[in-house]
């Protein structure tokens, strides 16, 4: 071959297959720690909350806004799904606990594993939820880096609680480590931290991406906040900056350090090439003095009411994702796994079962329609309810995160199109809605019966399960 033929060959190549030089995305997980449907601008919240969001409401307009996103009912099981991909009644990890093992097992596959093993820079700033003992920290489990806290922000207020004991509880600590080290404490984690870590996780995260950039390596930056978690506190930049209270305060907050990771992002000169996604994993809060919102929908966290399930979910990909549109189509937490396996080029794990689903070409307006009908809803070890199309069947009555469950002594049938704050249905064998919606409950049971058989085909990791854990063949 001549050599003006040989670079003609490659200017061809550039030219006709620009798909094969272009780089993997870098993704950019932003995620909110209950933070209900009806807080931001974007879902009818924002000034009617106290404080405009704008950053949030333009980012809504930049690509693609979920109506119908679902997660879990508790912190650890959304936590557990949204890295696993899997159902967390399969993970052992169906509920919040205190003082106990707890968390994902080594064997599990995290989401930051898979992003690694396909040559990404992997890194975690915030809250992880998913084990507190060797082998379960964040970078054992595929992050390069970590700094942030492993359990929950309720243990901010320990050492300021009445009769606090530092010999029987060990006051709560801040943390980083880096891949496979035993994480150092860098300070106590308190109400006045508390309300300065957000914005040192997103220093961290601005700094990341800038050597990351520097570097040429693609990455994946996980991003948990810690607000609005109760205590609902605000950065003293931002105490009294609104007018309307505590809540309004954390609310511009919130909007301010998503707008600084977007900045920082067009600053690199990388927005083209980078998802963004920013979501909550949990609905509102309840406890008092620390109320939150679902807004049109019913319902707090530690229930299956909508207000629980439902949560907003903002993604933007320029070129890939088209702008301002909006979408009733239901999206699962699991389904992060196998959606962002397809614009980061990893491949899903295939020796376990996988609940989610590619929801990719939904993003993308390649499909108008999900691929996922249903799902599951477990408080617990416990299945409450289950989602379908545009309808829910509650098993158990659970009101509030403080009533006491009790099981329907005939399943409730809701249609969230026309009964959107699940207040009527058919209950106790009497039609007390605007329709008779019986036929739901045949076409529920078979897909009940159908992953409930998939718990025998692999039977659930137990909760508290020690390492390490090999599956039974």
């Amino acid at each position: 071959m001549k050599l003006k033929d040989f670079f003609f060959l490659i200017i061809f190549s550039i030219l006709y297959f620009p798909g094969q030089a272009q780089e993997k995305p870098n993704v950019v997980l932003i995620v909110m720690d209950n933070l209900g449907w009806g807080e931001i601008g974007a879902y009818g919240g924002g000034i009617l909350r106290g404080a405009a969001t704008p950053r949030l409401d333009t980012l809504a307009k930049e690509g693609m806004q979920l109506l119908n996103f679902n997660v879990e009912p508790q912190c650890t099981p959304s936590r557990s799904a949204l890295m696993t991909g899997r159902h967390p009644i399969r993970s052992g990890t169906t509920k919040v606990v205190w003082g106990l093992p707890y968390g994902l097992v080594g064997w599990e596959k995290t989401m930051a594993e898979l992003f690694k093993e396909a040559g990404y820079s992997t890194a975690m700033y915030g809250k992880w939820h998913l084990g507190d003992m060797k082998g379960r920290f964040p970078t054992d489990q595929g992050f390069d880096e970590w700094y942030g806290i492993a359990n929950t922000t309720d243990e901010s207020e320990y050492t300021s609680q009445t009769g606090f004991d530092p010999e029987v509880v060990e006051p709560p600590q801040i943390q980083q480590a880096t891949a496979n080290q035993t994480p150092t404490s860098v300070k106590e984690y308190n109400v006045q931290t508390r309300r300065t870590i957000d914005a040192e996780l997103t220093d961290k995260s601005v700094n990341f991406m800038q050597r990351q950039v520097a570097e040429d390596n693609p990455f994946f930056l996980y991003l948990p906040y810690t607000l609005a978690h109760l205590p609902t506190l605000p950065n003293p930049d931002f105490e009294g900056k609104s007018g309307n209270g505590t809540w309004a305060d954390v609310l511009m907050e919130i909007d301010h350090n998503t707008g600084r990771i977007l900045d920082a992002i067009d600053n690199l000169d990388i927005r083209e090439n980078t998802i963004v996604i920013w979501m909550s994993e949990n609905g509102p809060e309840e406890a008092p003095n620390w109320f939150g919102t679902a807004g049109y929908w019913r319902g707090h966290y530690f229930t299956a009411l909508e207000g629980s399930l439902r949560t907003p979910f903002l993604i933007r990909w320029p070129g890939k994702i088209p702008e301002a549109k909006q979408t009733n189509e239901m999206v699962h937490i699991t389904d992060l796994v196998p959606s962002l396996a397809q614009a980061a080029g990893y491949s899903v794990p295939e020796d376990r079962i996988i609940d989610g689903v590619n929801q990719m070409p939904l993003f993308t307006g390649e499909i108008k329609k999900t691929k996922r009908e249903g799902f599951p809803v477990y408080n617990g070890d416990e299945m409450f309810a289950y989602k379908w199309r545009n309808f829910k069947v509650h098993y158990i009555e659970h009101e509030s995160m403080f009533d006491k469950p009790r099981k329907h002594n005939f399943p409730r049938v809701h249609n969230l199109l026309r009964d959107p704050k699940e207040l009527f249905g058919v209950h106790g064998g009497h039609e007390t809605g605007a329709q008779n919606l019986t036929w739901v409950l045949p076409a529920v049971t078979k897909e009940v019966i159908q992953f409930q058989q998939t718990l025998k085909e692999e039977p659930p990791i137990k909760l508290g399960t020690p390492e390490p854990y090999t599956p039974k063949n």
